[in-house]
């Protein structure tokens, strides 16, 4: 979900990854000819804003498909440009020596070398979050979930480290706690379709073990519409909005007996929707999800990236020709 939190993680797709790798070489050639840490007209290749942040991505593109050298040149091109002591270089910088790394042995010393430049700067930020993401990468998820929990307490509204901190609780089980960093991200950016999803799956995914499964799922549901009201097109919110409705039609059976429930807990006294409403809602996400794969094949996108969609669209076929 981030940069300098993950150990290589991009929103993009494996294709996206390996084609903006294959076209590092190129745009070094094209746009690396300056060496001068401050353009000079006549002598430098123009620069812009965009430039330096498409170098910081073809740097996690080339990491991530193995191109080394490329994602070399590109540290370096940064490190020329804005210092090697700049905090968000000696990021990257870190995250290119991690990629490197042979051996477990060899990512403790990375370990040691973060805390040594904490020691000096506690307020490198960029550093702790590589820090996190190292611990993370070496299985000791408590200590990356501390060490967070310190960092927001410094930086409160660091909606990236809420958003880690979120996965790190997902991954432990722990999901109340996932779902109050989710929350605490909604307060700043309410109309994050995406944010709002992840909640519906993160409620979802907490419901069998939930003590109101019928509140987390209602909470759910409300949840993917709203994904789904911010971003029509939004895949996973219909897809989330199919299983969450499904399930609670599930729990609440072919009767009404459960529809005048009220789920004090999690939903604020709003009651449980009807059979007759999630029955609705269903088939409008299985219709709008097919809709959208069909829309998608027909303008060549990949099928991988919408099997999942597929496979739930053929199950949802099979249980009704039972």
């Amino acid at each position: 979900m981030s940069t300098l939190f993950s150990t290589l993680p991009l929103r993009q797709s494996h294709s996206e990854a390996l084609s903006s790798s294959q076209q590092a070489g190129r745009y070094l050639e094209q746009y690396g000819s300056s060496t001068f840490p401050i353009p000079i007209p006549f002598l430098s290749s123009p620069e812009s804003t965009e430039l330096w942040s498409t170098y910081e991505k073809m740097l996690y593109s080339c990491l991530r498909t193995g191109d080394d050298k490329a994602a070399h040149l590109c540290l370096e091109k940064l490190g020329v440009r804005f210092g090697t002591n700049d905090e968000r270089v000696m990021g990257l910088r870190g995250l290119y020596q991690e990629a490197m790394a042979e051996d477990q042995s060899a990512l403790l010393q990375m370990l040691r070398e973060y805390d040594e430049t904490l020691a000096e700067d506690p307020t490198a930020t960029p550093i702790r979050k590589r820090r996190i993401a190292l611990l993370k990468s070496l299985s000791r998820e408590s200590d990356a979930i501390t060490d967070l929990i310190e960092l927001l307490e410094a930086s409160p509204t660091d909606l990236e480290s809420w958003a880690e901190l979120c996965e790190l609780y997902v991954s432990q089980g722990l999901y109340q706690q996932a779902e109050f960093c989710l929350e605490e991200i909604l307060l700043s950016t309410p109309n994050a379709w995406n944010v709002q999803a992840r909640l519906g799956e993160v409620l979802y995914t907490s419901a069998p073990a939930a003590q109101d499964q019928l509140g987390a799922l209602t909470e759910s549901v409300r949840r993917f519409c709203r994904s789904i009201e911010l971003c029509d097109g939004y895949v996973r919110g219909y897809y989330g909005l199919k299983l969450a409705s499904d399930k609670l039609l599930e729990g609440l059976g072919s009767s009404n007996k459960a529809v005048t429930q009220i789920s004090h807990s999690r939903n604020h006294g709003l009651a449980i929707p009807s059979v007759e409403v999630l029955q609705k809602l269903s088939e409008s996400a299985t219709s709008r999800l097919a809709e959208i794969v069909r829309d998608a094949s027909l303008h060549g996108s990949a099928f991988h990236d919408f099997a999942f969609v597929e496979d739930l669209l053929k199950a949802t076929t099979m249980a009704k020709q039972r």
